[in-house]
Formats: C-alpha cells, sequence, structure tokens
C-alpha cells in the first residue's frame, strides 16, 4: 500500500504544527521547512481543518495550530480522513453507480479477505500511535520547536 502525497503532507504538517504548539504557523512556513508547494499546501490545511484537525484563523495575526492535543490525534485517524481510497483493490471500493460488479470473484473471493486483513492491521498499527509519538527529538532538532513531556 502506498499513501498518497496528499497524506504525506498531512502527516508532515500535523508533525510541523505539533512541534510549534508554542505560536501560530503559516502556509508559508510549514512549506519552506518541508520544501513542497505552497498551492497544494493550502488544499490539505483546508481539508485538515474540515476535519477538526488543525484549526485555523484568518487575517493579519492569523495562522494555524492543532486542533486538539497531539496526544489526542491517532496517526490512522489522520490518514483514513486523507485518503480518498484506502481500498488496496477493486473489489474493496464501493459498488460503481451502474450496478456492476468490479470482479467476477466478489462474494466468495478468498483474497479480498487476506487483502482485507492486512489493511485491518496496517491501520491498526497506525492508531496504536498519535501525533504525539512522532515528535521525537529527531524532528525537533531539524524542523526546530519544542517538545513537551508526554502527559
Amino acid at each position: 500500500m502506498r499513501l498518497t502525497l496528499h497524506t504525506d503532507y498531512a502527516l508532515r504538517t500535523m508533525i510541523y504544527l505539533g512541534l510549534h504548539t508554542d505560536r501560530l504557523t503559516s502556509i508559508h512556513e510549514i512549506a519552506q521547512a518541508y520544501g513542497i508547494s505552497e498551492n497544494h499546501l493550502v488544499k490539505i490545511i483546508h481539508r485538515l481543518g474540515r476535519g477538526g484537525f488543525i484549526e485555523t484563523s484568518r487575517g493579519r495575526k492569523g495562522g494555524l495550530r492543532l486542533g486538539r492535543p497531539a496526544a489526542e490525534i491517532r496517526l490512522g485517524d489522520i490518514v483514513r480522513y486523507t485518503e480518498e481510497d484506502i481500498g488496496l483493490v477493486a473489489c474493496m471500493q464501493p459498488p460503481p453507480a451502474d450496478g456492476s460488479k468490479p470482479c467476477l470473484l466478489v462474494g466468495g473471493c478468498f483474497l479480498r479477505g487476506v487483502l482485507d486483513e492486512a489493511l485491518g492491521n496496517f491501520m491498526a498499527v497506525l492508531d496504536h500511535y498519535t501525533l504525539a509519538d512522532a515528535l521525537t527529538e529527531h524532528e525537533r532538532r531539524l524542523l526546530g520547536g519544542q517538545l513537551f513531556p508526554a502527559p
């Protein structure tokens, strides 16, 4: 399974905001830190804001911050929210509007069960960790910010 660039940037954004909870940050600042496109980041910030992962404020003194404490944000929740299509194969997607089957074997395929189990385990690992777990000394050293002791 490969996560989309959208999810990759969303996770990076969340890490950056988690390291800078002492102040508001800007899209420009995050884009500069990671060397990524501000235009693409705008879409990601908008989506994360709609999902309640971050808070945004506009205006001269506006900026971005986490929507809740890093210890309350599960990495799996971020991935589920930002990935448009998490199914590994066509039969794991919602059925087509025309009622057709994506595969001849739908309804009794062994492989689908195996892939479903694999995806479940992948997400379970991500659900085991919070954003706070991802805020290590390594990230702080490279991205600045400060680490707060875990509660």
